[in-house]
């Protein structure tokens, strides 16, 4: 069987990258961009005034005036005015181009303003350049603002539109189609007899993929019927970039999933991986290129798969310069891991006074202990055991 690292490199090796699409700035949120961004103009593209108060000369100040008289009002938006004297300031506002002329700004704080004139209130020596953003020392023009690769947030976005951009080139985000199987799931809601269990592994991976900005996500419930497993995923295959599949995949006489997937020519890459819950986890390639993710159906299974594999590949297809994968994090308390496997554990995170994080294993009932997911934070990943793993050994956490 796979390692965990090595069934990550499976997928990053046969997934292609995905198409970019235009999109305008305003809804480029948590997009992926496809461009380098230089900058329009030098920024600050004029010399900024900083503070509201008065434009002048400071040399006229250290020569003696310190009562001047109030030309006129330079706002914010509109061309520079010209000082007509050193005798002369000009009101200024925040924003607003420093006039010409004038090279320091003295702030109303410390003034006195009477009669159309102002008067620097004892002390106030200005310096020159003082409450000026001289322009261009942010950024050149020409300057790269942004990579190809950065996931836009907002301070991204602002710089995008800031340098005179209207559409971004981004990745185009998959359409994704969510499959949970088997005869004895029923929908939340709907009368359920005592030999049935709720469909809440669909739900889960669903929120998960828009909790990550995914929009395009759909859901379908298949029966353990291979023909009708087959006629369903041949219809999602044509429209889908990815099907992730829930259940059906381990070794029992209705786990039909693996054969149903090849009779409609998905290229197995692999089956199983040596961890702990998820181990029959599978992954294939449709002959459209269409990434077919097959989960176990337990559902801590599902969900480990989906955040330790699924999430990061698809990340990855995007082209994305940061991948959402675990970080690094150290045990609260020992833990004794047992089986050869890779372990995925449930933890909740605590921080101590020093703000150090720490990960504390919560206790479970295996694969099906959904409840037990409740409140924690994530799990973590350990190496195969058997193996007592002491108090600040750091590890990989992976985040709901």
């Amino acid at each position: 069987m796979l390692t965990p690292a090595e069934a990550q490199e499976r997928i990053a090796s046969h997934l292609c990258c995905l198409p970019v699409e235009s999109l305008p700035v305003s809804q480029c949120a948590g997009a992926v961009l496809r461009e380098n961004i230089c900058a329009e103009r030098d920024h600050p593209p004029f010399d900024r005034v900083s503070m509201d108060g008065i434009a002048l000369v400071a040399a006229a100040v250290r020569a003696g005036r310190r009562r001047l008289r109030i030309q006129a009002l330079q706002a914010a938006g509109d061309p520079a005015l010209i000082l007509q004297s050193p005798d002369c300031c000009i009101e200024v506002m925040t924003g607003a181009v420093l006039p010409d002329g004038c090279d320091t700004v003295v702030p109303v704080e410390q003034l006195r303003v009477d009669g159309g004139m102002a008067e620097l209130e004892t002390g106030v020596m200005p310096e020159t350049g003082q409450h000026v953003h001289a322009r261009a020392s942010d950024q050149r023009q020409g300057a790269l603002l942004l990579t190809a690769g950065v996931r836009l947030q907002a301070p991204d976005v602002g710089v995008a539109a800031g340098a005179g951009m209207a559409r971004l080139r981004v990745s185009q985000q998959p359409a994704f189609m969510v499959i949970s199987t088997g005869n004895e799931l029923i929908e939340p809601g709907e009368p359920i007899e005592a030999w049935q269990l709720r469909r809440s592994n669909a739900h889960a991976i669903t929120a998960a993929l828009r909790q990550r900005g995914f929009i395009r996500v759909a859901d379908d419930h298949l029966p353990d019927e291979a023909g009708v497993l087959q006629a369903r995923i041949r219809e999602h295959l044509a429209s889908y970039e990815v099907l992730i599949l829930s259940g059906g995949v381990s070794m029992g006489k209705l786990d039909l999933v693996p054969a149903a997937l090849a009779a409609c020519g998905v290229q197995q890459v692999f089956h199983k991986v040596a961890q702990r819950p998820g181990k029959p986890f599978w992954f294939g390639v449709a002959p459209n290129g269409a990434a077919v993710f097959a989960l176990p159906g337990n559902p801590v299974s599902t969900l480990v798969c989906l955040l330790r594999y699924v999430i990061p590949a698809i990340d990855r297809a995007m082209g994305a310069q940061q991948i959402r994968q675990g970080e690094r994090i150290a045990l609260a308390a020992p833990v004794q891991f047992n089986a050869p496997l890779a372990g995925f554990l449930p933890v909740t995170v605590e921080t101590d006074e020093s703000g150090r994080p720490w990960a504390r294993v919560v206790r479970h009932n295996g694969s099906g202990d959904y409840a037990a997911l409740a409140g924690t934070t994530g799990f973590i990943e350990l190496p195969p055991g058997p193996n007592l793993y002491e108090k600040g050994f750091v590890t990989q956490i992976y985040r709901w």
